[in-house]
């Protein structure tokens, strides 16, 4: 892990600490337990102002490309769950992909659960779309 830590932005960590709160973590087994994962990675999060946050970590609305240990690669959009999109690879926070991107960096690899089984994921590409601006979004 690059930076030691996940690294995310003030307000959306506030807006996903509240979503995964309302959530309860609904939905499948797998999707459960990737969020409760997340969770679990929150509580050591580092958290920065805006001002300070590292071009190259996932972020909502970032656009993350990534390799799959079978060689498969794939370009997705992090984003919020009532923005979500699957026909433009538009994936939410929710999602065990989603959970399992946010706050790693560029060049980072991540070992998670997906339902399909344990996958190593190696980012390759993060780039910036619009920031976020969940206080202002109702969820």
């Amino acid at each position: 892990m690059k930076y030691g830590s996940l690294i995310l932005e003030k307000k959306e960590y506030v807006y996903l600490k509240r979503i995964l709160n309302i959530s309860g973590y609904a939905g499948d087994h797998e999707t459960q337990k990737s969020l409760m994962k997340l969770s679990e990675e929150l509580k050591t999060a580092i958290i920065v102002d805006a001002k300070e946050m590292p071009q190259d970590i996932i972020r909502f609305n970032s656009k993350v490309t990534v390799v799959f240990d079978n060689h498969l690669e794939k370009t997705v959009q992090v984003v919020i769950p009532m923005d979500k999109d699957m026909n433009k690879n538009k994936i939410s926070i929710l999602t065990p992909m989603g959970s399992a991107l946010i706050g790693y960096s560029k060049d980072d690899t991540i070992e998670w659960e997906f339902p399909k089984g344990k996958q190593h994921i190696k980012i390759v590409e993060v780039t910036q779309e619009e920031t976020f601006s969940g206080m202002d979004t109702v969820i």
